[in-house]
């Protein structure tokens, strides 16, 4: 029996080629942060970029081709122990990133040689092209990849081998650059992850409310007519007294969250009510599910 193989349509094409389009985007601005306020300010990024500019200063080696010399190895321990798909979804953002690195050097001068305003626009710049990298289903290799080695071979999360892959590269910094640097650089660290969340998971710009009452249908009619918002209601019962509760689950945006608790304390102020950040909403109201 013959298969046939998998063929690509124009759809597929189609998407292929918006990821190439966002991962050069974000490569592009992570090439910015490096050339403009990081390399320039001797600010060392997490991992193995943060080594390409310890090779520049010292050696005179351009930075993104010390990047893919020092990737090429992790490549192949990645293919042999976690197979080929890893591989593939790196290997086209670490080229574009190394690529682009080495070739906008000589156009992008310093933007500044303060080194809290390099930190926290470079961190910016960088979480922006880190996260659109990440949103387009890529990396740039180094410690992402290191930390799934090492995850495997050795138990340990994948969170915690980047962790300390990147607390290795900045502890390192100190001893090449001096301690001012090094602090910096974790700033900008810092400010990168921060933009990277934002970027993956949103704003947090709406808010989720559930509300354990005994005044369900009036809380619920109200939430619907003034804040024109579905509501979720599902009988449950108190643990400890057996007695009968309606819960009421409800996303609003951040506006409303005001208009929301006046409700509740208008209606029922003895209600049970937690609320937290809803960092990704798709639906009705809301912004609609999409492939990323």
């Amino acid at each position: 029996m013959k298969f046939r193989k998998p063929r690509i349509t124009k759809i597929d094409l189609k998407f292929y080629f918006i990821d190439l389009l966002g991962i050069t985007a974000g490569c592009l601005a992570m090439a910015v942060s490096m050339n403009m306020f990081k390399v320039p300010n001797l600010l060392v990024p997490g991992g193995i970029s943060g080594i390409g500019v310890f090779a520049y200063h010292i050696l005179g080696t351009p930075v993104g081709l010390t990047i893919i010399l020092l990737n090429l190895p992790l490549f192949i321990i990645t293919y042999k122990i976690l197979g080929p798909r890893l591989v593939v979804q790196s290997l086209v953002g670490t080229f574009i990133f190394s690529v682009l690195v080495d070739i906008t050097a000589p156009f992008l001068p310093q933007a500044t040689d303060d080194l809290l305003l390099a930190a926290v626009y470079g961190g910016v710049v960088m979480g922006v092209g880190v996260g659109l990298v990440f949103r387009f289903r890529s990396s740039t290799g180094g410690t992402a990849l290191l930390s799934l080695i090492l995850a495997k071979i050795t138990g340990i999360s994948p969170g915690q081998a980047l962790f300390f892959g990147d607390l290795f590269v900045l502890t390192l910094a100190i001893f090449v650059f001096g301690s001012e640097p090094a602090m910096y650089s974790a700033l900008a660290l810092f400010v990168s992850i921060k933009v990277v969340d934002a970027i993956l998971e949103g704003l947090g710009l709406a808010k989720q409310a559930i509300i354990i009452t005994c005044c369900g249908s009036e809380i619920n009619e109200r939430l619907l007519n003034e804040l024109g918002r579905g509501v979720t209601r599902i009988e449950g019962h108190g643990g400890y007294t057996g007695e009968g509760r309606e819960v009421l689950l409800c996303v609003v945006t951040r506006q409303q969250t005001a208009h929301l608790k006046t409700i509740i304390h208008e209606v029922d102020p003895s209600a049970f009510v937690i609320i937290g950040n809803a960092t990704e909403v798709h639906g009705e109201g809301f912004k609609k599910m999409q492939q990323n």
